[in-house]
């Protein structure tokens, strides 16, 4: 279980920052993002919201990793204020990832 949000009273809205990777980000036309969202959302609730401002993003539900403070994370967890959310589509082929690339840890 999460513990309490740090900052916020309950009914207030939690700000998170949102990173998109590879096609996600050629969509939104950024890498990073801030959404308000309300106390209590997950991150399966930012991704509907993201996918409501850049509909071509529809494509990815089924196939997108998720990951919560830079630990992977499912749709389900919950958000505290000032998390950062990130989004990554599938990948195949390419080069090995860089300096610059994501650094998650998997638990």
């Amino acid at each position: 279980m999460r513990s309490p949000q740090r900052g916020c009273r309950a009914g207030e809205a939690v700000r998170v920052t949102v990173r998109l990777f590879a096609r996600l980000r050629d969509i939104a036309g950024r890498a990073e993002l801030t959404r308000e969202m309300p106390d209590g959302a997950t991150a399966g609730e930012v991704w509907k919201s993201l996918v409501e401002q850049f509909p071509a993003m529809a494509g990815y539900d089924s196939s997108i990793s998720t990951a919560v403070n830079a630990d992977y994370a499912k749709m389900s967890t919950v958000l505290s204020d000032n998390d950062e959310v990130a989004f990554l589509p599938p990948v195949s082929g390419g080069q090995a990832p860089g300096p610059t690339g994501p650094r998650l840890r998997r638990t």
